[in-house]
Protein backbone atom coordinates (compact mmCIF):
# COMPACT_ATOMS: atom_id res chain seq x y z
CA UNK A 1 0.00 0.00 0.00
CA UNK A 2 1.59 3.16 -0.96
CA UNK A 3 1.16 5.74 2.32
CA UNK A 4 3.55 8.20 1.15
CA UNK A 5 2.09 11.50 2.11
CA UNK A 6 2.86 14.73 -0.30
CA UNK A 7 4.67 18.02 1.57
CA UNK A 8 1.82 20.15 3.17
CA UNK A 9 -1.24 19.29 5.10
CA UNK A 10 -2.69 15.71 5.62
CA UNK A 11 -6.06 17.15 4.64
CA UNK A 12 -7.16 20.18 2.43
CA UNK A 13 -10.54 21.19 1.60
CA UNK A 14 -11.65 24.06 -0.57
CA UNK A 15 -14.46 25.50 -1.27
CA UNK A 16 -16.43 22.39 -0.63
CA UNK A 17 -20.28 22.79 -1.94
CA UNK A 18 -23.05 20.16 -1.33
CA UNK A 19 -26.84 20.16 -1.64
CA UNK A 20 -29.80 17.51 -1.79
CA UNK A 21 -32.26 18.65 -4.58
CA UNK A 22 -33.06 22.29 -2.88
CA UNK A 23 -31.12 21.70 0.54
CA UNK A 24 -27.96 23.31 0.76
CA UNK A 25 -25.79 21.52 2.97
CA UNK A 26 -22.33 22.47 2.71
CA UNK A 27 -21.98 26.21 1.52
CA UNK A 28 -18.30 26.68 0.79
CA UNK A 29 -16.09 24.87 3.34
CA UNK A 30 -12.51 25.74 3.69
CA UNK A 31 -10.18 24.26 6.29
CA UNK A 32 -6.63 21.93 6.32
CA UNK A 33 -5.68 19.30 9.38
CA UNK A 34 -1.52 19.40 9.44
CA UNK A 35 -0.04 15.90 9.54
CA UNK A 36 0.05 14.04 12.83
CA UNK A 37 -2.51 16.49 14.42
CA UNK A 38 -6.07 15.91 15.88
CA UNK A 39 -8.49 18.18 14.07
CA UNK A 40 -12.15 18.58 15.33
CA UNK A 41 -15.09 19.65 13.35
CA UNK A 42 -17.75 20.66 16.03
CA UNK A 43 -21.12 21.26 14.92
CA UNK A 44 -25.00 21.22 16.00
CA UNK A 45 -26.84 18.16 14.66
CA UNK A 46 -27.36 18.42 10.89
CA UNK A 47 -24.98 20.67 10.70
CA UNK A 48 -23.22 18.48 7.76
CA UNK A 49 -20.37 16.98 9.52
CA UNK A 50 -21.04 13.27 8.47
CA UNK A 51 -21.62 14.71 4.54
CA UNK A 52 -18.60 15.84 4.66
CA UNK A 53 -17.19 13.19 5.64
CA UNK A 54 -18.67 11.25 3.08
CA UNK A 55 -16.78 13.15 0.57
CA UNK A 56 -13.81 13.12 2.19
CA UNK A 57 -13.43 9.52 2.00
CA UNK A 58 -14.49 9.00 -1.54
CA UNK A 59 -18.08 7.66 -0.43
CA UNK A 60 -19.68 11.20 -1.96
CA UNK A 61 -19.09 13.56 -4.92
CA UNK A 62 -18.96 17.12 -4.21
CA UNK A 63 -21.06 19.47 -6.20
CA UNK A 64 -18.13 22.06 -6.15
CA UNK A 65 -15.09 22.94 -4.69
CA UNK A 66 -12.02 20.21 -4.43
CA UNK A 67 -10.78 18.47 -1.30
CA UNK A 68 -6.82 16.12 -1.13
CA UNK A 69 -5.82 13.92 1.42
CA UNK A 70 -2.72 12.55 2.19
CA UNK A 71 -1.52 14.49 -0.87
CA UNK A 72 -4.07 12.79 -3.00
CA UNK A 73 -7.04 14.93 -5.03
CA UNK A 74 -10.29 13.44 -3.77
CA UNK A 75 -12.51 13.81 -7.04
CA UNK A 76 -9.27 12.88 -9.06
CA UNK A 77 -8.01 9.74 -7.33
CA UNK A 78 -10.11 8.17 -4.88
CA UNK A 79 -8.35 5.12 -5.01
CA UNK A 80 -5.35 6.84 -3.60
CA UNK A 81 -7.36 8.18 -1.40
CA UNK A 82 -9.12 5.11 0.10
CA UNK A 83 -5.74 3.37 0.56
CA UNK A 84 -4.76 6.26 2.61
CA UNK A 85 -7.44 6.39 5.13
CA UNK A 86 -9.50 4.89 7.29
CA UNK A 87 -13.00 5.36 8.38
CA UNK A 88 -14.88 5.10 11.65
CA UNK A 89 -18.30 5.61 11.70
CA UNK A 90 -20.88 6.70 14.41
CA UNK A 91 -21.47 2.80 15.69
CA UNK A 92 -18.87 -0.12 16.25
CA UNK A 93 -18.84 -2.05 12.73
CA UNK A 94 -17.50 -5.12 14.76
CA UNK A 95 -18.66 -8.79 13.88
CA UNK A 96 -19.85 -10.04 17.39
CA UNK A 97 -19.93 -13.65 16.32
CA UNK A 98 -16.26 -13.46 16.00
CA UNK A 99 -13.79 -12.89 18.92
CA UNK A 100 -11.95 -9.42 19.25
CA UNK A 101 -8.89 -11.30 17.34
CA UNK A 102 -10.98 -12.97 15.06
CA UNK A 103 -12.17 -9.62 13.80
CA UNK A 104 -8.75 -8.49 13.05
CA UNK A 105 -7.10 -10.83 11.60
CA UNK A 106 -10.24 -11.26 8.98
CA UNK A 107 -9.43 -7.72 7.98
CA UNK A 108 -5.76 -8.21 7.84
CA UNK A 109 -6.49 -11.29 5.10
CA UNK A 110 -9.01 -8.79 3.42
CA UNK A 111 -6.44 -6.34 2.85
CA UNK A 112 -3.95 -9.34 1.91
CA UNK A 113 -1.60 -8.73 4.38
CA UNK A 114 1.10 -10.98 5.21
CA UNK A 115 0.81 -12.82 9.02
CA UNK A 116 -2.77 -11.16 9.71
CA UNK A 117 -2.91 -13.39 13.33
CA UNK A 118 0.78 -11.52 14.17
CA UNK A 119 -0.82 -8.00 13.38
CA UNK A 120 -4.21 -8.78 15.30
CA UNK A 121 -2.01 -9.53 18.54
CA UNK A 122 -0.24 -6.80 17.94
CA UNK A 123 -3.50 -4.65 17.80
CA UNK A 124 -4.94 -6.38 20.80
CA UNK A 125 -1.33 -4.83 22.81
CA UNK A 126 -1.83 -1.89 21.24
CA UNK A 127 -5.37 -1.08 22.49
CA UNK A 128 -4.93 -2.84 25.84
CA UNK A 129 -7.50 -6.00 24.24
CA UNK A 130 -5.09 -8.50 24.88
CA UNK A 131 -6.79 -10.73 27.73
CA UNK A 132 -10.17 -10.18 25.89
CA UNK A 133 -8.84 -11.30 22.60
CA UNK A 134 -10.24 -14.59 22.57
CA UNK A 135 -13.62 -14.02 23.83
CA UNK A 136 -16.46 -12.97 21.79
CA UNK A 137 -17.10 -8.96 20.33
CA UNK A 138 -20.73 -9.76 21.32
CA UNK A 139 -19.57 -9.89 25.71
CA UNK A 140 -17.49 -6.79 25.18
CA UNK A 141 -18.45 -3.12 27.01
CA UNK A 142 -18.56 -0.41 24.50
CA UNK A 143 -16.02 1.06 25.23
CA UNK A 144 -14.22 -1.99 24.21
CA UNK A 145 -15.91 -2.24 21.25
CA UNK A 146 -15.18 1.01 20.18
CA UNK A 147 -11.73 0.47 20.46
CA UNK A 148 -11.57 -2.83 18.83
CA UNK A 149 -13.46 -0.74 16.00
CA UNK A 150 -11.09 1.73 15.72
CA UNK A 151 -8.22 -0.96 15.64
CA UNK A 152 -9.95 -2.71 12.84
CA UNK A 153 -9.43 0.19 10.69
CA UNK A 154 -6.37 1.01 11.58
CA UNK A 155 -4.78 -2.42 9.83
CA UNK A 156 -2.54 -1.42 6.90
CA UNK A 157 -1.26 1.65 8.63
CA UNK A 158 -3.48 4.83 7.76
CA UNK A 159 -1.62 8.17 7.87
CA UNK A 160 -5.12 9.39 8.37
CA UNK A 161 -7.69 8.46 9.71
CA UNK A 162 -11.55 9.86 9.95
CA UNK A 163 -13.55 9.40 13.12
CA UNK A 164 -17.56 10.31 12.83
CA UNK A 165 -19.12 10.74 15.88
CA UNK A 166 -17.12 7.81 17.76
CA UNK A 167 -18.57 8.44 21.50
CA UNK A 168 -22.02 8.40 20.19
CA UNK A 169 -23.81 6.12 22.43
CA UNK A 170 -21.15 5.50 25.09
CA UNK A 171 -20.90 5.77 29.12
CA UNK A 172 -18.64 8.38 30.09
CA UNK A 173 -16.11 5.90 31.13
CA UNK A 174 -16.02 4.28 27.86
CA UNK A 175 -15.95 7.75 26.76
CA UNK A 176 -12.38 8.46 28.42
CA UNK A 177 -10.98 4.70 26.81
CA UNK A 178 -11.65 6.34 23.33
CA UNK A 179 -10.43 9.94 24.16
CA UNK A 180 -7.32 7.91 25.29
CA UNK A 181 -7.44 6.33 21.96
CA UNK A 182 -7.75 8.91 19.79
CA UNK A 183 -5.00 11.00 21.68
CA UNK A 184 -2.75 7.78 21.56
CA UNK A 185 -3.16 7.70 17.67
CA UNK A 186 -1.87 11.44 17.64
CA UNK A 187 1.38 11.06 18.98
CA UNK A 188 1.81 7.64 16.89
CA UNK A 189 1.78 10.18 14.32
CA UNK A 190 -1.74 9.50 12.89
CA UNK A 191 -3.53 12.54 11.42
CA UNK A 192 -7.17 12.69 12.85
CA UNK A 193 -10.10 14.38 12.18
CA UNK A 194 -12.94 14.23 14.26
CA UNK A 195 -16.63 14.92 14.06
CA UNK A 196 -18.34 15.80 17.20
CA UNK A 197 -21.08 17.30 18.60
CA UNK A 198 -19.82 17.11 22.36
CA UNK A 199 -18.03 20.37 23.35
CA UNK A 200 -15.83 18.84 26.41
CA UNK A 201 -14.45 16.29 23.75
CA UNK A 202 -13.69 18.14 21.02
CA UNK A 203 -11.83 20.80 24.52
CA UNK A 204 -10.32 17.85 25.62
CA UNK A 205 -8.74 16.24 22.43
CA UNK A 206 -8.22 18.65 19.03
CA UNK A 207 -5.56 21.13 18.40
CA UNK A 208 -7.70 22.96 16.21
CA UNK A 209 -11.31 23.32 15.92
CA UNK A 210 -13.61 24.28 13.55
CA UNK A 211 -17.05 24.93 14.31
CA UNK A 212 -19.39 24.11 11.39
CA UNK A 213 -22.89 26.16 11.40
CA UNK A 214 -24.67 26.47 8.48
CA UNK A 215 -22.87 24.70 5.71
CA UNK A 216 -19.85 26.96 6.02
CA UNK A 217 -16.47 27.04 8.75
CA UNK A 218 -17.69 30.08 10.74
CA UNK A 219 -14.49 29.86 13.16
CA UNK A 220 -10.92 28.05 12.94
CA UNK A 221 -8.61 27.69 15.84
CA UNK A 222 -6.74 26.65 18.71
CA UNK A 223 -8.83 26.24 21.91
CA UNK A 224 -7.40 29.40 23.31
CA UNK A 225 -7.79 31.36 19.78
CA UNK A 226 -11.55 30.43 20.10
CA UNK A 227 -11.71 31.52 23.61
CA UNK A 228 -9.99 34.74 23.08
CA UNK A 229 -13.38 35.88 21.01
CA UNK A 230 -15.27 36.49 24.10
CA UNK A 231 -14.57 38.74 26.68
CA UNK A 232 -11.88 37.94 29.16
CA UNK A 233 -12.27 37.08 32.76
CA UNK A 234 -15.17 38.83 34.65
CA UNK A 235 -14.73 39.09 38.69
CA UNK A 236 -17.96 38.76 39.91
CA UNK A 237 -18.12 36.19 42.86
CA UNK A 238 -15.96 33.99 41.03
CA UNK A 239 -13.29 34.12 38.00
CA UNK A 240 -15.03 32.64 35.38
CA UNK A 241 -13.19 31.94 32.43
CA UNK A 242 -15.34 31.56 28.82
CA UNK A 243 -15.78 27.74 27.92
CA UNK A 244 -15.56 26.69 24.43
CA UNK A 245 -19.38 26.28 24.83
CA UNK A 246 -19.87 29.52 25.39
CA UNK A 247 -17.96 30.46 22.02
CA UNK A 248 -19.90 27.76 20.23
CA UNK A 249 -23.57 29.68 21.65
CA UNK A 250 -22.33 32.78 21.58
CA UNK A 251 -21.38 32.31 17.61
CA UNK A 252 -24.08 29.80 16.54
CA UNK A 253 -26.81 31.19 18.90
CA UNK A 254 -29.72 28.01 19.50
CA UNK A 255 -31.05 26.78 16.44
CA UNK A 256 -32.56 23.74 15.43
CA UNK A 257 -30.98 22.52 11.71
CA UNK A 258 -31.81 19.01 11.02
CA UNK A 259 -30.19 17.44 7.87
CA UNK A 260 -32.30 14.32 7.06
CA UNK A 261 -30.90 13.96 3.78
CA UNK A 262 -26.85 13.62 4.96
CA UNK A 263 -27.42 11.18 7.24
CA UNK A 264 -26.27 13.56 9.86
CA UNK A 265 -30.41 13.10 11.74
CA UNK A 266 -28.50 9.67 12.99
CA UNK A 267 -27.26 11.30 15.48
CA UNK A 268 -28.93 9.87 18.97
CA UNK A 269 -31.29 12.44 20.42
CA UNK A 270 -30.04 12.28 23.51
CA UNK A 271 -26.16 12.78 22.65
CA UNK A 272 -27.18 17.03 22.91
CA UNK A 273 -24.17 19.45 23.40
CA UNK A 274 -23.78 19.56 27.04
CA UNK A 275 -24.86 22.10 29.23
CA UNK A 276 -21.89 22.62 31.76
CA UNK A 277 -19.89 25.47 32.18
CA UNK A 278 -16.33 26.03 33.09
CA UNK A 279 -15.16 27.69 36.24
CA UNK A 280 -12.67 28.76 38.90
Amino acid sequence: MNTNQAPGPAIRVRGIEKSFKDLHVLRGVDFEVRAGSIFALLGSNGAGKTTLVRILSTLLKADAGTAAVNGFDVAAAPGEVRESISLTGQFAAVDEVLTGRENLALIGRLRHLKNPGAIADDLLARFSLTEAGNRKASTYSGGMRRRLDIAMSLIGNPPTIFLDEPTTGLDPQARLEVWQTVRDLAAGGTSVLLTTQYLDEAEQLADRIAILHQGTIIQNGTLAELKALLPSAKIEYVEKQPSLEDVFLALVGDTGDTDTATGDSADSADSAVPTGKETR
